[in-house]
């Protein structure tokens, strides 16, 4: 995989998102498509079409705190895979996370932090605050690292395949640029025990009924890449460079969820009409799964 300039990788609060060699800034262009596992995960999902899960009103925000937030200890329901802390997540009456804020928050309840100057990521899942932070998995990265081997092999992190969450976000700005230098977050119905690179963790849903042993389930971490034969009938730019980031850098199987979510940030500027719905027209069957590593554990 090619790694992408240093001059296109991603940025959030004046911090590169990872280094240039890492896996959700790596080209996935040329690589080769692996027909098994292709198979496979068209078994599963079916004829639906890639959903968008984000727009002016939700999404995954990632707020960025200065170098001097003060830092919070944060309880966690998986304490013996999360990282300990502590954490630079905002003021809880400024904090904005998936589903809502500290005081009223409904689904996953993701908390981003992006720490300036040090820069250093700050990520937790079904998070709360009730006279401190309370999250049931948390995960701390150092952005100008490479982020495969900074979570333990087996680890699970603010997702279930133990990967950044923010790292495969779109974001209103990087779109509206025009570009979108990295990998994007996407989900799936079933998984199997096992994941590949650059997950650390697996996943196996319970839910919904024929999951556990469906022979058609794949593992955390497997990449996909939209044919470069597809065009895009309508949208805006911002759509568009959502069409060329997923067929230059791909998606990445993140977590369990419905086939083919795919996950930005909330911004009031998104157009529904244009930088959104035109996304809806794009068929899962125009994703192949490109080389798969070998499966862990």
């Amino acid at each position: 995989m090619g790694g992408a300039s240093s001059a296109s990788l991603p940025t959030i609060g004046g911090c590169t998102i990872f280094t240039a060699d890492d896996a959700w800034n790596s080209s996935v262009a040329n690589e080769t498509v692996n027909d098994a596992w292709n198979t496979k995960l068209q078994a599963l999902v079916g004829a639906v079409n890639i959903h968008p899960d984000y727009g002016p009103d939700f999404g995954i925000p990632i707020n960025v705190v200065p170098a001097t937030q003060t830092k919070s200890t944060v309880s966690f329901d998986i304490s013996d895979e999360s990282d300990p802390g502590p954490y630079a997540f905002p003021d809880s009456s400024t904090a904005l996370l998936e589903g809502g804020t500290a005081a009223s928050c409904d689904g996953d309840c993701h908390l981003l932090s992006v720490e300036q100057g040090a820069c250093m990521l700050y990520e937790g899942y079904g998070c709360s605050y009730q006279n401190g932070w309370q999250c049931g998995s948390g995960a701390i990265f150092d952005l100008k690292k490479n982020s495969y081997g900074q979570r333990p092999i087996g680890w699970t992190s603010a997702d279930a395949a133990g990967l950044s969450v923010a790292a495969g976000v779109i974001r209103y700005d990087e779109a509206a640029a025009g570009a979108i230098h990295h990998a994007i977050r996407f989900t799936a119905p079933c998984t199997l025990p096992s994941y590949v690179k650059p997950a650390s963790h697996e996943a196996v849903p319970s839910k919904p009924p024929g999951c556990p042993g469906n022979p058609n389930a794949v593992p955390m971490g497997l990449r996909v890449r939209l044919d470069s034969s597809f065009k895009l009938s309508g949208g805006s730019s911002l759509a568009q460079a959502v069409v060329s980031a997923m067929q230059t850098y791909g998606m990445i199987l993140a977590d369990n969820g419905s086939s083919f979510d795919f996950q930005g940030e909330p911004n009031a500027k998104w157009n529904d009409d244009q930088d959104i719905e035109p996304l809806k027209q794009i068929p899962a069957s125009a994703f192949k799964v490109v080389t798969v590593p070998p499966l862990q554990p």
